[in-house]
């Protein structure tokens, strides 16, 4: 099979020296194949002269055919917003900790590279959600999330009140330290630690979870994907609260504000090597295996 990846797009997560050494191996071998590497601006850092294009995210996106992310599933997170609706393919290296979704090490890079040039990889779409936070009649902040979308307090020991309706119909009133809503790309990360459950991957659902929620019997729930959730937040001038998204795109929260979460139509095309096993993966990183 003749390869369809032409361009490779080289995406890193910032400020770790243990980076530089594997992005500049990568980028070495690509080019000794005949790939021609372009670099996202968070690379630069790695590379004191790099000789590759250095591109805006938005510029490598329209470009390449693939992007590899070396680092951990926070720097996948952060290239997934912005790769998915461009539909480009994406493979992690994984330099992070625990890896739930870069899943190929340093050590087998070049013998899963071989494999996946050739064709020979297993190719699943992750969905993702889209977040709108209204203030009156204006949009004042929105984002994208693989993981989830949090509303959540602020810097003050002290719960906030929501109002969740799924589809126009009232769900509850919720006086918690917050609410995850998460995909289930997102079920194995924070809403996992809110005693939320696992989701499938393959699975067209979202999860709403309460954190230390007032009253115990309010519960994680699972719905559709295909429903609109809008969330409204109570309180008084006081009321300090925020939104995360992916625990890494942040908007300050007042009283009034609604929140809006869809589905997005674009999902992201994560690249695996063959055999990729989920449930081997959630095995070992969960250490369900392990014997006392």
């Amino acid at each position: 099979m003749a390869n369809a990846f032409r361009i490779v797009g080289l995406i890193s997560k910032t400020r770790d020296p243990a980076v530089a050494d594997t992005l500049a191996t990568l980028a070495a071998d690509l080019a000794k194949r005949g790939i021609r590497v372009i670099l996202d601006e968070s690379t630069t850092t790695h590379f004191t002269e790099p000789s590759e294009p250095v591109l805006t995210r938005t510029e490598l996106a329209a470009q390449c055919d693939l992007a590899i992310v070396v680092g951990g599933d926070g720097t996948l997170l952060n290239a997934a917003r912005s790769l998915a609706e461009a539909d480009v393919p994406v493979l992690g290296v994984n330099l992070g900790r625990l890896g739930f979704l870069v899943d190929v090490s340093p050590s087998e890079m070049h013998e899963r590279l071989d494999e996946i040039l050739a064709g020979q990889y297993d190719e699943e779409q992750r969905a993702l959600i889209h977040a709108s936070v209204v203030r009156g009649s204006e949009t004042v902040g929105e984002s994208d999330a693989l993981n989830d979308v949090v509303i959540h307090k602020w810097d003050i020991a002290r719960m906030i009140e929501v109002d969740t309706s799924i589809d126009q119909h009232f769900l509850n009133s919720l006086r918690a330290d917050g609410l995850i809503v998460s995909t289930p790309t997102g079920s194995t990360a924070y809403a996992l630690s809110g005693g939320g459950p696992i989701l499938d991957p393959a699975l067209e659902a979202l999860v709403l979870v309460p954190i230390c929620p007032h009253t115990l019997s309010n519960r994680p729930i699972v719905i559709s994907d295909q429903a609109k959730i809008e969330i409204l937040l109570h309180g008084d001038d006081t009321t300090r609260a925020q939104i995360t998204c992916d625990g890494q795109v942040n908007f300050g929260l007042i009283a009034g504000d609604r929140i809006n979460i869809r589905r997005k139509t674009h999902k992201l095309r994560l690249i695996h090597p063959l055999q990729h096993d989920h449930f081997d993966i959630m095995r070992k990183k969960l250490r369900w295996a392990e014997q006392p």
